[in-house]
């Protein structure tokens, strides 16, 4: 038995789950999550819990058992909670702005960044430096944060770039000027 896949997830007060033809609808207040789900694993609702199970000992199963119940459960916390991801610019001249509809990225290009906020999302800078995003959807917050790093990754040597809030770079030794007089060039 699957130790993550055994557990029942409890269902929140105020949030709906609904199962139909391993489609299951997760809804609280104005969020809705909908994910289509593995035929093989049986998800029902009982007594205020889910309950994922399998059908067999085989590999296959047991794998697909821990995720279809991790899957559950992180619609459940997303419509519940949410999910949020920060981010930090670190460089000179480094800023970010929402405007409209859009995230304006200033990086170090020659012109400025739009990245258009994709629906189910809800972008805040509240720091010119600090981006947050904030999502019902795991992996949509988790997308949308990865495609902003892209934007710019950061660099080992200077340590500039979009950052996840609260990560290290490691950073590397630059080149070492050659020691000694001269260009190099024969007397």
């Amino acid at each position: 038995m699957s130790r993550i896949g055994k557990l029942p997830v409890k269902i929140p007060s105020g949030v709906t789950v609904t199962v139909q033809d391993h489609r299951v609808s997760v809804k609280s207040g104005n969020s809705e999550l909908v994910r289509q789900l593995n035929p093989e694993m049986t998800v029902s609702i009982k007594e205020g819990n889910v309950i994922v199970e399998r059908p067999s000992e085989s590999k296959l199963h047991r794998s697909l058992h821990g995720l279809t119940r991790t899957l559950v459960w992180n619609m459940i916390e997303g419509v519940s909670k949410g999910y949020e991801k920060q981010l930090e610019l670190v460089g000179v001249g480094y800023r970010a702005s929402r405007q409209g509809e859009a995230l304006v990225l200033n990086v170090g290009y020659s012109h400025q960044v739009r990245y258009p906020v994709p629906k189910g999302i809800t972008i805040d800078v509240p720091e010119p430096t600090r981006i947050n995003i904030k999502g019902a959807s795991k992996e949509d917050v988790g997308q949308v944060a990865a495609e902003v790093r892209k934007i710019r990754p950061p660099e080992p040597y200077k340590g500039k770039g979009i950052l996840y809030r609260g990560e290290r770079i490691r950073r590397k030794a630059g080149k070492t000027g050659k020691t000694g007089t001269g260009t190099g060039a024969a007397r």
